[in-house]
């Protein structure tokens, strides 16, 4: 089958066709579905780290940090940091960013910003498809960064490989993760700026959390280890390179099973989001370019008829 050129310039690595598709991809462009067709093929080889921790906690200079490490293993590296959206023009507002740009220069190292335009649970719907990109464009390790809003940031363990939960000392986070559920995510907890007073009891806590856990019988096919890093002075971080392998080699040859199972979610994910896009936009031509169907909604909307039934005949119009 013959590629379009810019399918070939993205499996060449070349940075201004991948920026451009990516833009596509963020502006929910409709001609992008034809390249990531004949992307997908070429994708599944890059390895997914994942970084989810409240604001402050220092993810941006943790990933700036790895991306410096994973260089001079010479990985090619790809981010994609998901930013809170600019009440003005609708983009990312980059931020710690800025942190990353000795790395601009870099032909081995490609930073993509994407705002969140109201999503929620860190990540933005555009988040799985860039990745495929910067996957297919061979980049050996994609680092995803969530855009720091909480504590309900779980999706990126249904993209992510391995999944980076980081807490600081100071801010309470041990007892608000707990609550949340978010340690249950966590390949990798991470106590970050462990040189500020304070981290000898962040660890403590999270150290009881995580043994009560393994006391309560559950039973994990991996349970998270604990560090105390600093991307301000190195600290840790020799071992966090270490834990990273670990878990990689884990999924990779220990329990290949485990890998396909995160993938076939990840495929799984995709396709619904797919599926719930393109009925939703069926949906709102049937509801917005039709007399019939604008009469329908007005009745919904003089409570003559329920949103529920109408909803069934779309579906049953649509999808039989």
């Amino acid at each position: 089958m013959n590629r379009a050129p810019q399918v070939e310039d993205i499996l060449a690595g070349r940075f201004q066709a991948i920026a451009r598709l990516i833009r596509d991809i963020d502006d929910q462009s409709p001609r992008v579905q034809e390249t990531l067709k004949r992307l997908y093929p070429h994708t599944g080889r890059a390895y997914l780290v994942g970084l989810t921790g409240s604001p402050g906690v220092g993810k941006s200079s943790l990933v700036d940090q790895l991306i410096s490490r994973f260089r001079r293993q010479e990985l090619k590296v790809g981010v994609v940091a998901v930013d809170p959206t600019s009440p003005f023009s609708g983009g990312a507002l980059l931020g710690d960013r800025i942190r990353m740009q000795h790395h601009a220069t870099d032909p081995g190292v490609f930073i993509r910003s994407l705002a969140t335009r109201g999503a929620f649970g860190g990540l933005t719907p555009s988040a799985p498809a860039v990745v495929q990109v910067l996957d297919a464009a061979g980049f050996d390790r994609i680092l995803i960064e969530t855009v720091g809003v909480g504590q309900d940031e779980v999706d990126i363990v249904r993209l992510a490989h391995t999944t980076l939960v980081l807490t600081v000392p100071g801010l309470g986070d041990g007892i608000q993760a707990i609550k949340a559920g978010i340690l249950e995510i966590a390949d990798l907890l991470l106590v970050n700026k462990a040189d500020q007073p304070g981290a000898e009891r962040t660890l403590k806590e999270l150290q009881g959390m995580l043994e009560l856990n393994r006391l309560s019988g559950q039973e994990k096919d991996w349970w998270p280890g604990l560090l105390a890093v600093s991307a301000r002075t190195g600290q840790g971080l020799n071992e966090l390179d270490q834990a990273l392998e670990s878990h990689r080699r884990f999924l990779e040859e220990e329990r290949p099973d485990l890998l396909a199972a995160r993938t076939r979610l990840q495929v799984k994910d995709l396709v619904l989001n797919l599926v719930q896009d393109r009925a939703k936009a069926r949906a709102e031509r049937r509801l917005e370019g039709s007399p019939d169907w604008t009469s329908r909604l007005e009745e919904v909307v003089a409570r003559r008829k329920d949103p529920y039934s109408l909803a069934e005949e779309i579906l049953k119009e649509e999808f039989g």
